[in-house]
């Protein structure tokens, strides 16, 4: 049933852009947050690492299930593909923003305000990007839907 790996590797992709969504929807709301709860100062902006999983087995693994009197996928089923969330990181590539407003209570000695490193071009450009991605996934499923569905007519 090589569709159901399909399927997985498809929902991998949507589950995967769902979550990138979400950390532009939370660096967005965060955009002018001075004060975070850990009292580590400014809100800095999150990226997500993507990493792909590979679902096929090295020659080296196959020839070794081989050499062992193995099946060729060994005694499991093989895993799909797809892919998965390594890690949420911290921006630290971008410095804070510096803004002179002595009123505000978060201001240093001299007056200035550490603002996040978000930037809202950045932002709506991969907010932009995660939908595209979230769309060529769902066209994906439905090929699939439509290919399973053709599938079943031609064994009617």
């Amino acid at each position: 049933m090589a569709f159901m790996n399909t399927i997985n590797i498809v929902g991998s992709g949507l589950t995967a852009q769902q979550l990138r969504l979400d950390i532009v929807a939370e660096n967005v709301t965060n955009s002018q947050t001075t004060r975070t709860e850990n009292g580590g100062g400014a809100y800095r902006r999150k990226l997500v690492v993507f990493e792909a999983v590979s679902g096929r087995d090295t020659f080296r693994d196959v020839m070794a299930r081989a050499a062992a009197g193995l099946a060729p996928n060994g005694s499991s089923a093989p895993t799909a593909g797809g892919v998965r969330v390594a890690q949420i990181v911290e921006d630290e590539e971008n410095p804070m923003k510096m803004v002179y407003d002595p009123t505000h209570p978060d201001a240093d000695e001299n007056g200035y305000l550490e603002m996040p490193n978000v930037d809202m071009v950045k932002e709506i450009a991969d907010a932009m990007a995660a939908s595209r991605a979230y769309a060529s996934n769902v066209t994906a499923f439905n090929t699939l839907k439509s290919v399973i569905s053709s599938g079943l007519e031609i064994g009617r």
